[in-house]
């Protein structure tokens, strides 16, 4: 597993060892960020479900200006740091040991909200879910959701709303972006149960 392109181009990324974790394809990853080429300079990037470091890495190589990595498996971030060290960026990093739901319940806010969750535990809608009702996306910012390419993903989530989706194979990559009015900002039918 490599950085493809920018300040740490080339670097080999280690990996954890085990089931536990599944990194992006190489060809998920360069569509992923082909979509957000235009949108990470400078930007603030949250890697939820971080596993290796590797999203928020690229993210990094090509201008992010920080990025959180969140993973609540402890070997996955001692192996994101690894990374995270090797290429140089520790220094516009911060890595949090938690639960992605209770990281995004803190209400921070980003630019750009890399979302890669374990496919069989459909984790992708508590976390639309979450992000949109603890504002969690800064206006003009992306959500990119990776899932099972049979997955359907609701159009509108609170104030987010779904954009266009690709696809590779088994896996789909999903984008959604902030409403920019006011009124779309509440609740709505798509939030439910007990957050």
């Amino acid at each position: 597993m490599r950085v493809i392109t920018g300040e740490a181009k080339g670097r080999n990324l280690k990996t954890l060892d085990g089931l536990h974790t599944r990194p992006t394809a190489g060809k998920v990853k360069e569509a992923m960020f082909s979509i957000l080429q235009f949108d990470l300079e400078g930007r603030r990037v949250l890697d939820l479900f971080a596993g290796s470091g590797q999203l928020g890495i690229e993210a990094l190589s090509r201008g992010a200006a920080e990025c959180v990595f969140v993973d609540n498996d402890r070997a996955a971030l001692a192996v994101a740091r690894e990374n995270v060290t090797k290429c140089g960026f520790l220094d516009r990093s911060k890595l949090i040991l938690g639960d992605y739901a209770g990281y995004l319940k803190r209400g921070e806010k980003f630019d750009i909200v890399l979302v890669d969750p374990p496919y069989a535990e459909k984790l992708w809608k508590r976390t639309l879910e979450l992000a949109a009702r603890f504002d969690t996306l800064e206006f003009g910012g992306i959500i990119v959701v990776e899932s099972e390419s049979k997955d359907m993903l609701p159009e509108r989530v609170g104030g987010l709303v779904r954009g266009r989706e690709y696809g590779f194979g088994r896996t789909k990559l999903t984008v959604y972006t902030r409403s920019e009015t006011e009124e779309d900002e509440g609740i709505d039918g798509d939030i439910s149960g007990e957050l």
